[in-house]
């Protein structure tokens, strides 16, 4: 198929930084050194010239009945050339939406790039979305076409079909279509379907693209309401990509990836299709269990050369080693608890530009090695860490073994990334410094440095859709992008996260207060915690909410009441035989109950004031979870839920002093 990418990459004249229309352009935000001013090109150019350079190179993996189907670059262009046709006979117009539905894999990429070929929008949609919230992105996207992973997932779609004026076609990409209705196809049909699509019809719709247009559409996770439409330009999704593989250096056609984090979020966007497509690198998808307890196995199977983990992940591998050197022998532990903390000195004489400390060549050969073969780890030039804070204790443990796990920070606004710490520059608990073109300000610094972290750059998002009042909302008088983030620099211009304005505790007495730090301390403290969150605005003191660490439902995903291995070897280690929550709040465990509030009292010690230490504190039954809806799709907390949820059990804390 020979079609031409001639004239796409011209700008278009705008004159705004941004825009809420469909069709919309916006000046790009270009600088004068280094890659600021690298010449703008298309998503399709790229694409293009990859699949031309590295034609046979592995592009795409996937593993079925045990056995891996892969796809070239050649194949991988090919597919999204006919899923574009496809697209174009289902009856997708220009500048409307393609909603991908379902877990990882290589349709899931396909379809997400040859809606973009075609002239529409690809959007991601979380496959842990209700029937209605995947309505309302579906028709605030006008999408002509819904891709869905299975029967599940099509399920939700035929319940709010009458209600989509715009929607087509479905298309089902694993499994039978169990349900046979007009305009539902199956991946097979799907893909022959616009075979009579012309290539001049098909290059009338890429002859629309620009790197000043949009090509995707990115859902917030609507943590305080409905969720606004991202839109990202060529532009964005192509210099994100290339200053990432540049800073990483990225070797082309020989990096390997796993995909397992939701697509429909913008960082495994930039992991699994942006940088993979303008480097040649190959993406193995995970098992759809990954999180569940197959990424493991994946891992050692593959071998990645980079990999992308939130929080959660890095603490899950956390945890399964700490169980598995419990077991180990006594001389294995020694020398595991020597090696560690060669390991942590080394990691913070790298941190300091300082010669490595003695027996470092030993450990790594007996300890560290092991330990990232056992991840599956081994062959990782780089260990990263988004989309929410990490844990000091968690990056220590790595630090500790020589994985320098780097944060990455950023938001779906900024196509990612902004700030990241690499190999060669990185400080413990920060985010890092700017990413090579992108600049930061700090408004309206309070009297220790701390401000509203504003970025600028060619990162920064095009706008809203549709939703001016939001997007005037973001960009403050000069265009710079409001992140509602507070943070600081030290001397050496590392950035370090200090709060969020929205979330800032205004106590009755007027002090300003950031949760995250206090939650941050009382799960450290407290090895049995797996969430908490603090209460306290317009009260007269701090108050928390706690879960306890409890098993999960592989299926479903909902907290059982059962506690976890590690959690029931905390209450062994401190007298208790506890085994349920129920065990510690019905029978109102002392012993577990005392160390708890010990545990506050040492996170309590480490608070800046009186009015920041947490003088009440309430176990509930049930741990925060994404089905129970305290927690958004990316794993974020959803504080105003837990304050309606939870509304009896705060106003008791604040009742009962009062009746004192």
């Amino acid at each position: 198929m020979n079609l031409s990418t001639s004239g796409i990459d011209e700008v278009i004249p705008a004159d705004s930084w941004s825009t809420t229309k469909r069709d919309g352009t916006v000046k790009i935000r270009m600088g004068t050194k280094g890659n600021q001013a690298d010449k703008p090109v298309t998503l399709i150019t790229v694409f293009k010239k990859t699949s031309e350079r590295a034609p046979n190179h592995l592009a795409l993996a996937v593993k079925r009945d045990s056995i891996w189907k892969k796809w070239t670059y050649k194949q991988y262009y090919a597919d999204v050339c006919a899923a574009a046709k496809s697209f174009i006979k289902l009856g997708l117009e220009a500048y409307h939406g393609v909603g991908i539905l379902g877990f990882n894999s290589p349709e899931w990429l396909i379809s997400d790039l040859g809606c973009i070929f075609a002239g529409g929008f690809a959007t991601g949609i979380y496959a842990t979305n209700t029937p209605e919230a995947v309505e309302y992105v579906a028709k605030h996207s006008e999408a002509n076409v819904l891709v869905v992973e299975n029967n599940q997932q099509l399920q939700k779609i035929l319940k709010v079909w009458p209600n989509l004026p715009c929607l087509r076609a479905v298309v089902q990409y694993t499994g039978e279509v169990a349900e046979r209705k007009d305009n539902v196809y199956s991946w097979e049909e799907f893909m022959k379907v616009g075979k009579d699509v012309t290539d001049q019809q098909l290059q009338e719709r890429i002859n629309l693209a620009r790197p000043n247009k949009c090509c995707t559409l990115i859902y917030t996770s609507g943590t305080t309401g409905d969720p606004k439409g991202v839109m990202l330009s060529h532009d964005n999704a192509t210099w994100v990509a290339v200053a990432i593989a540049t800073m990483f250096k990225f070797v082309f056609g020989s990096e390997v990836i796993i995909s397992y984090l939701p697509l429909s979020h913008i960082a495994a966007q930039m992991m699994d299709i942006l940088i993979p497509v303008t480097m040649a690198s190959a993406v193995y998808f995970a098992q759809p269990d990954a999180l569940k307890g197959s990424l493991l196995g994946t891992l050692q199977e593959v071998r990645p050369t980079g990999f992308f983990g939130v929080p959660r992940v890095w603490e899950k591998f956390y945890e399964g080693i700490k169980i598995k050197a419990r077991s180990s022998g006594a001389l294995k532990k020694k020398i595991g608890m020597w090696a560690k903390g060669v390991g942590l000195k080394g990691s913070h004489a790298m941190m300091n530009k300082q010669s490595m400390p003695f027996g470092w060549g030993l450990a790594n050969t007996l300890v560290f090695k092991k330990a990232k073969t056992a991840l599956g780890l081994d062959r990782c030039r780089f260990f990263m860490s988004g989309a929410a804070p990490i844990m000091k204790e968690t990056l220590e443990f790595f630090y500790s073994l020589n994985m320098q796990l780097h944060e990455v920070y950023g938001m779906s606004e900024s196509t990612g990334p902004h700030t990241v710490g690499c190999n060669e520059d990185f400080k413990i608990c920060s985010v890092g410094h700017n990413f090579p073109g992108s600049e930061t300000k700090l408004a309206n610094p309070d009297e220790d440095g701390n401000g509203e972290i504003c970025m600028w750059g060619r990162h920064v998002f095009m706008g809203y859709l549709n939703a001016p009042e939001k997007n005037n909302e973001i960009f403050d008088e000069e265009n710079w992008l409001k992140t509602g983030d507070l943070g600081k620099h030290d001397a050496q211009g590392f950035l370090f996260i200090t709060g969020r304005i929205k979330e800032l505790i205004i106590t009755a007495g007027g002090e300003n207060i950031a949760p995250v730090p206090m939650e941050d301390a009382v799960k450290e403290a407290l090895p049995c915690i797996n969430n908490c969150m603090l209460i306290g605005d317009k009260r007269k003191f701090l108050s928390m909410i706690l879960c306890l660490k409890v098993n999960v439902d592989a299926d479903t995903a909902e907290p059982s009441n059962n506690l976890t291995t590690d959690c029931k070897e905390w209450c062994k280690s401190i007298g208790s035989e506890a085994t349920t929550v129920e065990d510690i709040i019905d029978k109102k465990d002392a012993v577990v109950l005392k160390a708890i509030q010990d545990g506050i009292d040492r996170a309590n010690a480490k608070s800046v004031s009186r009015a920041a230490k947490v003088q009440k504190w309430s176990i509930i039954p049930r741990d925060f979870s994404i089905p129970g809806g305290e927690l958004g799709p990316t794993l974020k907390l959803r504080r105003p839920v837990v304050t309606k949820m939870y509304k009896k059990t705060i106003d008791a804390f604040y009742t009962e002093a009062e009746e004192k």
